[in-house]
């Protein structure tokens, strides 16, 4: 009898099929990742959750769905995770709306086009059911920039931040430098050099670039002054952390630190008759895909793309800054193939839905034939590394190729640096330091201007 009924429950099991057996599951846990563009709720499971939603118009409000799940302290800490200034959530309330099925209903700020879809496990996660709780008017990159370029505006004249709550994974190097420039002006440009002793050093050799020295903000070079934008592109976000440190340090808030502070030092700079405004593909720690990042920086027009990383390498050992471009053929080394793979994969670690994949295949799928376009970005990637060699290590004294999605926008030079090894970990603790971050990215910025000043882009804008 006991063998007829395991038989019967067997078979039970295979009829019902995986859709049916997130009966039970297990909550393992609850993340909510606020930012202007949208709101990011990630329930995840053992197993899939069947679900079912509904949007609300008036007032604003998603309801979701979920069966096979009980009411359990993980769900009630959602209550809890809604930040007071979460551009897109008020509230969410949490019920049993009825045996065996959970209710969440999100009150909404604003009226809203959510994207509602499970990812399948990728590490480090499990199962994964997204909620992303878009704007029904999505916000327009243009006046994204302008009000980053305000509130970049704004910062120097603010006192110096409070101290970072606890929570936080890493002091503001931004407010730290800006506190130290308002200090000292000095502070941050005489601090010494890292030291480049040990074996395996790479530094390159060799004189500044010419060409005219950039202009501080506000200084002479009368005439007319034209707008250059530079997209900086600060590496992974949200869901994706990017690689992390043997010390648990991870590469997406150290991107997003250098990212700011790149930000704060190229804005306004002149060079010529050109004027640098600058533009973050995202400006907190939330989840973008690498097709939207590439039609950011399209969208606001950029003449030059810089992705910003601090990646991990299969053995510890590795040290050192690269710089990559888009590679018209096969990579140039099996290294530059293996990073380009690594990085491509952050969209499956991030969670996009599969009509988004769709679209990012369609997307990324340009002209490759775009010559111009390599070689320029090959110039703007020597520039860096000749800067980059001065102040820090080299990983390898030349610019590499591959297949990055990322840099496969066809109208603008497109690099992608590697700062440092964050698995390394001298260079770990030395990516987590203030001043050697504005090292890095005073080199960055002077590479930049120096390339600007001797391949002045295209007039595709208006005069200021």
């Amino acid at each position: 009898m006991q063998r007829r009924q395991l038989i019967r429950r067997a078979a039970t099991v295979l009829w019902l099929g995986p859709a049916q057996l997130a009966w039970g599951a297990s909550l393992l846990a609850v993340r909510i990742w606020p930012a202007s563009a949208y709101t990011r709720v990630t329930l995840e499971s053992d197993v899939p959750l069947q679900v079912t939603h509904t949007v609300i118009e008036d007032p604003p409000r998603l309801a979701v769905d979920i069966a096979g799940l009980s009411l359990d302290s993980g769900l009630r800490e959602l209550v809890a995770r809604v930040r007071p200034d979460d551009p897109n959530i008020a509230g969410v309330r949490v019920g049993q709306y009825q045996p065996g099925v959970v209710r969440l209903v999100f009150d909404l700020r604003r009226a809203a086009a959510p994207q509602v879809f499970g990812l399948a496990p990728v590490p480090p996660y499990q199962h994964r059911l997204v909620l992303d709780l878009y704007p029904a008017q999505a916000i327009d990159p243009l006046q994204d920039l302008i009000e980053q370029r305000l509130a970049l505006q704004a910062r120097p004249s603010q006192a110096p931040a409070a101290p970072a709550p606890s929570t936080a994974p890493l002091p503001d190097a931004l407010d730290e430098w800006l506190a130290r420039q308002q200090r000292s002006p000095q502070a941050s440009a005489n601090a010494p050099a890292p030291s480049a002793s040990g074996g395996g050093t790479r530094r390159l050799d060799v004189a500044p670039p010419d060409g005219p020295v950039a202009q501080a903000p506000g200084a002479g070079g009368g005439g007319t002054q034209r707008l250059v934008t530079v997209a900086i592109d600060p590496g992974h976000g949200g869901e994706d952390p990017g690689a992390i440190g043997p010390a648990g340090t991870q590469e997406k808030h150290v991107v997003l630190q250098m990212a700011r502070l790149l930000q704060a030092l190229l804005q306004d700079s002149r060079v010529g008759h050109l004027t640098v405004q600058t533009y973050l593909t995202r400006d907190a720690d939330y989840f973008v895909p690498l097709h939207v990042r590439v039609n950011k920086a399209r969208r606001v027009g950029a003449d030059l793309f810089v992705s910003l990383h601090a990646d991990a390498f299969y053995t510890p050992t590795a040290r050192g800054a690269s710089v990559f471009v888009l590679s018209d053929g096969s990579a140039s080394s099996s290294a530059a193939r293996w990073m380009a793979q690594k990085e491509n994969n952050a969209d499956q670690v991030g969670g996009l839905p599969l009509q988004g994949r769709d679209k990012h295949v369609q997307n990324v799928l340009l002209d490759m034939s775009n010559t111009t376009q390599i070689r320029d970005s090959l110039k703007l990637g020597g520039a860096m590394l000749r800067e980059i060699g001065q102040v820090g290590r080299l990983h390898k004294p030349r610019v590499e190729q591959a297949g990055f999605a990322v840099l496969k926008a066809p109208d603008m030079p497109s690099v992608l640096v590697e700062t440092a090894f964050i698995s390394h970990p001298e260079e770990e603790q030395r990516l987590r330091d203030p001043a050697y971050q504005a090292q890095l990215m005073q080199a960055l910025r002077r590479s930049i201007l120096r390339y600007l000043a001797s391949n002045p882009p295209l007039a595709r804008r208006g005069n200021t």
